[in-house]
């Protein structure tokens, strides 16, 4: 979503001439029910049947009401009032159509929570869940599931039946600002893990959209940008996660993006939108734009854009009276405005917006739900926070450690959280408010969860001071008497910039000094991202907490003390240096050639054969596991892989287990094939059994636009990261030994 000072030229004038609701949305919508009359609503019947019967009694300007979206905050200063009906603060408004029944569209971001727009006058306190990038490194599905289902229950109890949610862009630069709202680097994690997220949202009776669709990789010159890469690439990378992504959740919707993409703008590239996602993936939802990302009438809707959202972000009202003129004139036929409309309500109706309708909508929301939805933010904070170091089994911090000394971050107030259209504001108000900017992107935001006052909750006989880091000399010195010292060190993007691989306010030199001071320094990381770490070799302990959500404080502070064993793992590599990266350069306006193609992330590296800092899949334990008796076959046209999962140490712990997969002329020399968690007690062993997607063996034909396996020898690779593997195997690929599926080529090998 853009900043609100996109609407100061000639809003006003926009307004008054194109702005105008249609007559049939003049009045907010009431709650649905089965009237004599209304055979759509049937909730026995399939979508397309309730389509059939509702279409066809629908006026073309009833049609069209469904086709735009407003904006749903109100900027008193540049004269925007936001629609009637609307929710205030919100992020969009799609009117209903009374008359038939069709419900309004309440929109709300994002993918951590119900946010609120910087401009409303009043906040709705939510429950934020970690970043998606946390979420992703819990590498835990179960989990990812449980907090779009939580996310999702305060959406529809606030009066919101679409959430704007959840991001699937891979990290595939890693100074993107909004990387913490993705999925990680992978596009088999990233599409698993936001996929579950989906249908966890879904649950709840309401839409989800799936976005930013596509090679959305950086904010720097978003909305003009335009990402050149060969389509075979971009199959095997970016647009796998959200192919994944979309069979796993099944979104109702699918969010174009503001960027071109080998030339044409997202929202009326007729590859992405037509030929991949609806004729390549079978797509039966509607394609909604970014809030500003529409260029076009004709050329949008020709290329399979239903719906313009978020006027007058906008230049036009391209699908408000620029539609009109267009199907006067026959530049858009009235079955093309069928089509949008058809698969708008295939979308309202298959995900229950009909059947079961926002009754009310809750400016305040029950502590008692709170309270319960804060426990899920902090159990997928638990699991997603990262050890990276731990030297000398530093942590978990000894329940008789006399004096910790804690530094920086703001620790004492809160814990930190990104910027731009996904803020959720929280019970209780900022932690930290004054901190610039406190406009769009901003406000910076802590939440009111403090580590330092949950690490005195959990160590009550030490003694635990805290100090702010700001002068580093000072927090050196106070550090030296102190048994362990931890410096918080934060990094804050958001939406709308990119960032450097720094940590804020000069972080590194305090790291360095207090580090200098006290062999005993750990350090807790709270970034959007990936962040250099030059200070790595001088500290004894390193966790990645990412942005940790409404309970973050007391997550950090149970995994410290060992209340919590962490099984975080890196859903994205942290490099050593800028110049390993594909492209080490800013990133830059015009054109963002990724000659780099499908070698995104660890299979850069991999191919390059650079060492990160810390590589993808990374992340110790306060015990230790054991693979064993890896096996693969292919039985009945799947591939089967079994092994052996064992705790050899003292402490209960959850293992990510990752498989990896290699063969010749394959675009890195691995590939993420599949991922297991598993807990188990100390001495225990658990058996797992993956199925591994054939596409993830495959290479895409570009040509006839499906995958093809070729037979021959397949490197099996199992271990806890992408570069620790310790059990292999090899499997056989026969000719068609795999069974045919819709996304395997026809002809050939072995398929």
């Amino acid at each position: 979503m853009k900043s609100a000072t996109l609407l100061n030229v000639g809003l006003a004038a926009v307004m008054a001439s194109a702005l105008a609701l249609p007559a049939s949305a003049a009045k907010p919508a009431r709650a649905v029910s089965v009237v004599a009359g209304r055979p759509w609503m049937n909730a026995s019947l399939a979508p397309p049947a309730r389509v059939a019967l509702l279409l066809p009694r629908m006026t073309q300007d009833e049609k069209q009401t469904l086709v735009v979206g407003y904006f749903a905050t109100s900027f008193r200063a540049q004269k925007f009032l936001a629609p009637a009906g609307s929710r205030e603060g919100s992020a969009g408004y799609v009117p209903g159509v009374p008359r038939l029944g069709i419900p309004p569209q309440w929109q709300t971001d994002a993918g951590i929570g119900v946010a609120t727009q910087g401009a409303a006058e009043r906040k709705r306190e939510r429950t934020a869940l970690p970043s998606g990038l946390a979420t992703a490194a819990t590498w835990n599905r179960t989990l990812a599931f449980s907090g779009g289902a939580m996310i999702g229950s305060e959406a529809r109890a606030s009066g919101f039946n679409v959430m704007l949610a959840g991001g699937a862009n891979l990290v595939r630069e890693p100074r993107n600002g909004r990387n913490f709202e993705y999925g990680g680097e992978d596009p088999l994690l990233a599409g698993e893990i936001v996929g579950a997220q989906i249908a966890g949202i879904q649950s709840n009776g309401i839409i989800s959209t799936l976005k930013h669709f596509a090679i959305n990789d950086q904010e720097t010159d978003r909305n003009q940008g335009n990402a050149i890469i060969d389509p075979k690439a971009a199959r095997l990378s970016d647009l796998l996660a959200f192919e994944i992504a979309l069979e796993k959740g099944d979104p109702g919707s699918v969010m174009c993006s503001y960027n071109r993409v080998n030339g044409p703008f997202a929202c009326e590239n007729p590859w992405l939108l037509t030929d991949v996602l609806r004729k390549d993936w079978g797509f039966k939802g509607y394609v909604m734009s970014d809030w500003g990302a529409v260029h076009s009438t004709e050329a949008s809707i020709s290329a399979g854009l239903d719906q313009q959202s978020g006027f007058p972000f906008d230049r036009k009202p391209y699908f408000g009276a620029d539609l009109t003129k267009a199907l006067a004139e026959g530049r858009v036929a009235k079955g093309q405005l069928d089509q949008m409309v058809a698969r708008i309500l295939f979308a309202m109706f298959k995900h229950g917006l009909f059947d079961r309708p926002i009754i009310s909508a809750s400016d305040d929301l029950p502590d008692a739900m709170l309270a319960k939805d804060a426990a899920v933010s902090r159990a997928d904070e638990a699991e997603a926070i990262v050890l990276l170091k731990n030297e000398g089994g530093i942590l978990p911090l000894a329940a008789n450690t006399k004096h910790i000394l804690v530094i920086g971050g703001h620790a004492d107030k809160g814990v930190i959280a990104g910027g731009g259209s996904s803020l959720v504001y929280p019970k209780g108000g900022n932690a930290v408010p004054g901190l610039k900017p406190v406009m769009w992107p901003g406000p910076v935001m802590y939440y009111p969860s403090s580590p330092v006052e949950a690490l005195r909750r959990r160590l009550p006989g030490a003694t635990i001071d805290y100090a702010d880091g700001t002068d580093p000399a000072q927090a050196a010195a106070l550090a030296r008497s102190a048994d362990v010292a931890i410096v918080f060190a934060t990094q804050w993007t958001g939406e709308s910039f990119d960032v450097p691989l720094t940590l804020d306010a000069g972080g590194d030199n305090l790291i360095e000094a207090v580090s200098t001071a006290n062999p005993h320094t750990l350090v807790v990381l709270e970034t959007g991202g990936p962040v250099l770490t030059p200070w790595a070799g001088k500290v004894s302990g390193i966790l990645e907490a990412w942005f940790p959500g409404t309970a973050g404080g007391e997550a950090i502070a149970d995994v410290l003390t060992g209340r919590v064993n962490p099984s975080g793992h890196l859903p994205v590599s942290f490099p050593a240096s800028l110049d390993q990266l594909p492209h080490p350069e800013a990133p830059g306006k015009g054109e963002f050639k990724y000659d780099e193609g499908a070698r995104v992330g660890y299979k850069w590296y991999d191919s390059r054969s650079l060492t990160p800092a810390f590589p993808f899949g990374h992340g110790l334990s306060y015990t230790r596991f054991e693979f064993s008796g890896l096996n693969a076959r292919v039985a009945g046209g799947a591939i089967k892989v079994r092994f052996s999962v064992r705790n050899t140490g003292s402490a209960a712990g959850k293992a990510v287990a990752q498989l990896y997969a290699a063969a010749p002329g394959w675009e890195s020399p691995r590939r993420l094939v599949g991922f297991d968690k598993v807990a188990l007690a100390p001495g225990r062993t658990g058996q797992v059994a993956l199925s591994i997607d054939p596409r993830l063996l495959a290479d895409f034909d570009a040509t006839a636009r499906c995958w093809r396996v070729a037979p021959g020898q397949v490197r099996l690779e199992l271990g806890d990261s992408s570069a620790n593997l310790t059990q292999s195997t090899t499997l056989a690929l026969a000719p068609g030994a795999i069974a045919k599926s819709a996304a395997l080529c026809r002809s050939g090998t072995a398929d």
